[in-house]
């Protein structure tokens, strides 16, 4: 009877540690999950801004080209005057 309840009393102690391993096992896929949702937000920040960064750079690239057009219009029309004022 003695080797019996030695038994339960260990039996009862090993299911207690593997209680406590699985809390703990929970408890850390829990937190890796919680991990992983910051970075999937934080990936959804940096997709963001690179979006607003590439319509800034398309932004600047438009305005550079109307400010060489605009360039190369001045640039003939002083050449036209020029010739003029020279002839």
């Amino acid at each position: 009877m003695q080797e019996i309840d030695s038994c339960a009393t260990a039996v009862s102690a090993a299911v207690e540690e593997q209680s406590a391993a699985t809390g703990e096992i929970s408890q850390s896929v829990a937190s890796a999950s919680d991990g992983a949702k910051v970075v999937v937000s934080v990936l959804g920040e940096v997709t963001g801004a690179a979006a607003q960064t590439r319509q800034s750079a398309e932004n600047v690239l438009t305005a550079s080209q109307a400010v060489e057009a605009a360039a190369v219009e001045l640039r003939r029309e002083v050449e036209g005057f020029l010739s003029g004022v020279a002839a």
